[in-house]
């Protein structure tokens, strides 16, 4: 027996004394309504008794575990849930770093997440991989790695990026302590071909037994059965209760989401609900959630609830962002459920059907109360070479945004990129837009807007121009360096001045969310952190989301978490057609495309 493996047996040794009471507890919570979710069974009026940070005994007595020193809390009738499990997340996407990742949903119950921090390691490589990693460490959260399998998502010759992760690269990281899985591998087309590259990743992670994730948009039947028989065993991406039923047919897992915009519960629940599928392998997650969401609305607290508010029953609800997500990430004997040898990480709930989180504790720490960290947590400090990803050598101006057309028509019809409200897939649909003075110009009233995505890593600064469809902007421009998920400039806007004006604001920014409007700059989300992440509390990060949503429908748009639609409009693995630095590409075709129609299909 190896010392770490001796270690380990001296802990469930001292959990075998105190679950006998001959040594005793370290935290006893009593009377709870422990729900338990491997017999579906709410039993009343039980007890907590942990030693350091595992389980040691659950039962309707734990008194004989009680000593001197022993901390008891008194649940008085709350119900203990596990700690709630968020199987795929994108911490970025909060716009917030770890730490304040950890402030934000530990109060609501969540303990444990399962990263795939790809939008960093598109801007700064394995290195960014390692610093949030590092990060994790310093706080109680249990944060586990899925690491990057598709960086860049695509290629050179698609898009600029601003770094690679290589087969090598991803080894390294599968043997990491806090690696659990291979990320989403988002390079379907990839799978299916036998590409070099994907293949050496998928081998990398059945090598040391990994679990591989998956990534499938509308992928069915040969391609979807294909996919899966490369080892891929979970997905994210189903949106219909029919994508769910061929998922489970078939052997994976499926995370029903329920992000800032992407409201995918209402539908894939129904998998249970209307099918009456066996849940088992039905899980919950969030993927992109924005701070200002989590602040007001919750995180994977809110995603049980909509689940049970949609029909599932509670205890299935709580199975699904608990003991599921665990059992597939093989963690099961740790984490997602309250018994034996189990990390005490326990949630007390004042209302089941509500999720009314009251207290958390991590590791039978007790971290948070009545909504409030009990705990700090210290600030992280990132290094200056994270801080300064922003680089390019020129100004922009009004003309840089000019599409130029030398026929004489007034009117010309354009390939325009239709943006969908709560949905990450678009549209390709042709438009005839005006053209004056020799430039196709914006026409708000049908909600088209010019838009540009400018890559920021060479310092040449080259973009490619193209229409978006939707949202309902009536004047002014928005300008991100959240791009997914090569994370260039994206720039859409009424009025090719005010374009101009966000973008150069942003690079001064070095990175964020701006608004312009008349050529004045009317909010900003400033995003230092490799141009993705604010260095700021979370309650101020959640304040500027919620100013520049403020006013994005004082200028008319109305939709649901629209930043989110926004960030994904050049991620160009995703069905039917982008806008990348280098042109306008069509997915479905695997290939660039035209603007303006000329006479090709």
């Amino acid at each position: 027996m190896n010392r770490e493996s001796s270690k380990i047996w001296e802990i469930f040794k001292d959990l075998i004394l105190v679950a006998q009471g001959v040594k005793k507890a370290t935290v006893v919570i009593k009377d709870t309504k422990l729900v338990n979710v491997h017999s579906k069974e709410i039993l009343e009026g039980w007890d907590i008794a942990i030693y350091r940070d595992r389980i040691a005994y659950i039962g309707e007595d734990a008194d004989h575990t009680i000593g001197g020193e022993t901390q008891v809390y008194n649940a008085r009738g709350r119900y203990a849930i596990p700690g709630l499990i968020d199987p795929h997340i994108h911490i970025e996407s909060s716009m917030t770093t770890v730490t304040e990742f950890s402030r934000m949903v530990i109060p609501r119950g969540t303990t444990t997440v399962f990263i795939d921090n790809h939008e960093i390691a598109n801007v700064l490589g394995l290195k960014g991989v390692k610093l949030m990693m590092d990060e994790a460490r310093y706080t109680p959260l249990r944060v586990y790695l899925t690491v990057p399998s598709c960086v860049p998502a695509s290629n050179a010759s698609i898009e600029t990026s601003g770094a690679e992760l290589t087969p090598e690269d991803i080894s390294e990281a599968l043997s990491w302590s806090e690696t659990i899985a291979l990320g989403e591998m988002m390079n379907f087309p990839g799978v299916l071909k036998l590409d070099e590259k994907v293949v050496k990743e998928l081998e990398a992670a059945h090598r040391i037994n990994k679990v591989v994730e998956g990534h499938d948009p509308m992928l069915m039947d040969k391609e979807l059965n294909a996919y899966l028989a490369a080892g891929i065993s979970s997905t994210h991406e189903s949106t219909t209760k029919e994508e769910v039923i061929e998922r489970i047919r078939r052997g994976m897992y499926v995370y029903c989401r329920e992000g800032s915009a992407w409201l995918d519960i209402k539908e894939t629940v129904k998998a249970i609900t209307e099918a009456r599928l066996d849940p088992r392998h039905i899980c919950l997650a969030t993927d992109d959630r924005e701070a200002d969401s989590i602040v007001n609305i919750g995180h994977m607290d809110n995603a049980v609830k909509r689940a049970i508010e949609e029909g599932v029953d509670p205890i299935t609800a709580i199975q699904m962002a608990t003991l599921n997500p665990a059992e597939h990430y093989r963690l099961s004997n740790d984490i997602g459920s309250i018994a034996p040898a189990r990390y005490a990480d326990i949630v007390l709930l004042r209302d089941l059907t509500k999720v009314e989180v009251d207290t958390v504790f991590i590791g039978g720490d007790l971290v948070a109360k009545e909504g409030v960290l009990t705990i700090d947590i210290p600030r992280y400090k990132y290094p200056e070479w994270a801080l300064d990803t922003i680089n390019i050598k020129r100004r922009f101006e009004a003309e840089d945004f000019y599409i130029s057309y030398e026929g004489g028509d007034r009117y010309v019809n354009v390939r325009v990129i239709q943006a969908i409200e709560g949905k990450i897939l678009t549209r390709e649909v042709v438009r005839d837009v005006e053209v004056i003075e020799g430039n196709l110009v914006s026409d708000p009233d049908r909600m088209i807007y010019k838009a540009a995505v400018i890559e920021r890593y060479t310092g040449f600064g080259g973009y490619s121009l193209g229409f978006i469809e939707g949202f309902g902007w009536r004047r002014g421009a928005i300008a991100s360096t959240v791009a997914h998920d090569s994370h260039n400039i994206i720039v859409l806007g009424v009025d090719e001045e005010d374009m101009a004006k966000a973008v150069n604001h942003i690079i001064d920014l070095k990175g964020g969310v701006v608004t312009v409007v008349d050529g004045e700059v009317v909010s900003e989300v400033s995003l230092p952190i490799a141009g993705l992440m604010s260095d700021k509390p979370y309650n101020k990060v959640a304040n500027d989301i919620m100013e520049m949503y403020s006013i994005w429908r004082q200028l008319g748009c109305k939709w649901v978490s629209p930043f989110m639609t926004l960030s994904m409009l050049a991620l160009v693995v995703i069905p039917e057609i982008r806008l990348s630095d280098k042109g306008l590409y069509s997915v479905s075709r695997q290939r660039f495309v035209n603007l303006i129609l000329d006479g090709e299909g």
